[in-house]
């Protein structure tokens, strides 16, 4: 189902494939956890355990946007359709947690606390489904959800581009927290961030925020902040669209130039937390929401109503 060629570069990128479409990799902040205790800004404002957090996603290389600062290899996209021939939700958990214990072993070193948090991250408890991809076209989802609860994952969250309104709608179990990623607050500058490949992106999107008011599930709305394209003139009006929204959380959070996002933009491109914290801040203001917590090293701060 995958080219050779992005499989190569999935593999080199230190992707862990499972099954035909979905894959798996821990991130910097899982394995800070487990040597020296650091928590990411998820353990900060939400409560997951960073060194027990399985990262992974159902759809590695399937995607309806070409987002400028994604850090995948978005070039090499499979597909902006659903996964075919999905494979089983309770195998992709399976295969997922076999996959993290095996990118985990070389911690069996470790003595003292760090060793007994090693031990831990054997056996997650948080799906954090995101990754690559858009976790929404494995048209499984919610009973991947599911399966994740029902193999004894406490969380799951999940991260969409709001462009499948009617999978999240349908969804037979609602994640812990839903995450929708919100770039632009217009169709314009949607259009030049997220580059979308289907024509009625931005009313896809607008549905899924219509949606969020429905769902008893946590929600949060992701800015990815990028100086030079959606942090100059756009706090006013991303304030309205999310005063009109009223998620339970809005997540602003700095772009990174790394990955394969340095091919596209630039270390220029972004701002220090000083800067997201300001815009933060100015969002905030016209949103009717407070700034409620910030976390630094990852230049992410958190607004709530």
């Amino acid at each position: 189902m995958l080219h050779a060629d992005v499989l190569d570069v999935l593999r080199k990128q230190g992707y862990g494939l499972v099954g035909k479409h979905s894959a798996v990799k821990p991130c910097h902040w899982c394995r800070e956890a487990i040597k020296n205790g650091r928590r990411c800004y998820k353990a900060k404002f939400y409560g997951v355990e960073s060194h027990r957090c399985l990262q992974m996603t159902p759809t590695v290389a399937w995607c309806q946007q070409r987002c400028v600062y994604c850090w995948r290899p978005v070039e090499l996209t499979v597909g902006t359709y659903d996964v075919p021939d999905p494979d089983d939700p309770d195998l992709i958990v399976e295969k997922s947690v076999e996959q993290q214990r095996r990118f985990l072993q070389g911690y069996g070193h470790l003595e003292g606390e760090a060793r007994k948090r090693w031990k831990e991250s054997l056996e997650p408890r948080h799906a954090a489904i995101s990754l690559a991809g858009e976790p929404t076209l494995y048209p499984r989802i919610g009973e991947l959800i599911d399966a994740f609860h029902s193999h004894g994952f406490d969380t799951t969250f999940l991260v969409t581009n709001g462009l499948r309104p009617d999978r999240v709608e349908e969804l037979e179990r609602e994640p812990t927290q839903l995450y929708v990623s919100l770039d632009s607050p217009n169709e314009e500058l949607h259009r030049q961030i997220n580059r979308p490949t289907i024509p009625d992106s931005w009313n896809r999107i607008m549905r899924t925020l219509e949606l969020l008011d429905s769902l008893s599930c946590r929600t949060v709305i992701r800015i990815t902040a990028i100086k030079g394209w959606n942090m100059e003139g756009t706090a006013e009006k991303f304030g309205e669209l999310l005063a009109d929204v009223e998620p339970d959380y809005v997540e602003v959070k700095a772009f990174m130039c790394v990955g394969w996002a340095a091919f596209r933009m630039s270390p220029d491109n972004m701002p220090s937390h000083e800067e997201v914290r300001k815009f933060a801040a100015e969002i905030a203001e016209h949103a009717g929401f407070e700034l409620v917590d910030e976390s630094p090293p990852s230049r992410v701060a958190l607004l709530s109503s």
